[in-house]
């Protein structure tokens, strides 16, 4: 094979500022593939044009990009998409993701820092509130933090439309269950709930409803307004009813939930209200 047009890996790596561990890890992946691989040493040629291919996947990693995606956007051209269109968009998604993260981080940092200048607890009154029995319409998914507002906007939607058929007679705010930590990082089961007579009409349940007897529980519970409702501020709200319930020997008694006693639909409108609850038992009592 003439190889005057090929580029060992190690000038290949120096020229493109990848390493040669780099360079075979995106071989591997399907990311960046040499044009030539010696069958008898197994010592891999780049083209001299795929230099700008090979700046570009070191750019989109510096980035952060998933390697599928770089993989993906690499490969649009040759698919007969418009790479560079396909490469816009995708590096200001890229950048509004980052900046979203930045939110986050700048609301955790904030958060931290007010927590050791005034303690968790200073901000959050934590009582116990004793609930009545009350049976649930309810909509459950396995989300992500990223996943979650556009979850509850198409569940409650579909929520109030089934109850409106009924129409159903509601005892309650709306509230939310969670049954694990809901960030950027994990996913778990969160259920749009909305508790309604259960002597009156019943609900012709969509697919994915269900209804729920809750029975009489005993909660822990503290109430967030304004800022502090929206993500990530209001998991310090979580962490002192949490703080509370191990300090004072109960034992949690199952998923936390946080009820809208008064929601606007903006998580940081000053005149929004949430409770945020957790059921608890006497440690004594089992």
């Amino acid at each position: 094979m003439d190889r005057t047009n090929l580029l060992p890996i190690g000038q290949f790596a120096q020229a493109s500022g990848l390493s040669v561990t780099a360079l075979r890890h995106y071989d591997a992946s399907g990311v960046l593939t040499p044009a030539f691989v010696d069958p008898d040493s197994g010592y891999r040629y780049f083209r001299r044009d795929q230099l700008r291919s090979a700046q570009l996947v070191r750019a989109l990693r510096q980035l952060d990009m998933p390697i599928e995606r770089v993989r993906a956007l690499l490969g649009s051209g040759a698919d007969g998409g418009n790479a560079d269109a396909d490469l816009a968009a995708a590096l200001h998604a890229q950048i509004e993701a980052a900046e979203r993260r930045l939110g986050v981080q700048r609301s955790v940092v904030h958060s931290l820092l007010t927590r050791l200048t005034e303690g968790v607890e200073m901000n959050h009154r934590v009582t116990l509130r004793q609930s009545t029995p009350e049976r649930v319409l309810v909509f459950g998914a396995t989300v992500n933090h990223h996943g979650l507002d556009p979850f509850l906007r198409t569940a409650y939607e579909e929520l109030y439309a089934v109850a409106g058929r009924g129409p159903l007679t509601f005892t309650g705010p709306a509230f939310v269950r969670y049954h694990g930590l809901c960030d950027e990082e994990n996913e778990t089961l969160v259920e749009a709930c909305l508790p309604f007579w259960e002597s009156g009409a019943q609900p012709e349940l969509g697919e994915g409803m269900s209804v729920r007897d809750d029975p009489e529980v005993t909660y822990a519970c503290t109430v967030v307004e304004g800022e502090a409702t929206a993500f990530p501020a209001i998991l310090t709200a979580y962490d002192a009813v949490a703080n509370w319930i191990a300090e004072h020997g109960f034992t949690f008694a199952g998923p936390a939930r946080s009820t809208f006693l008064r929601w606007t639909g903006t998580p940081d409108h000053p005149d929004n209200r949430v409770e945020i609850a957790w059921p608890v038992a006497d440690a004594t009592a089992e």
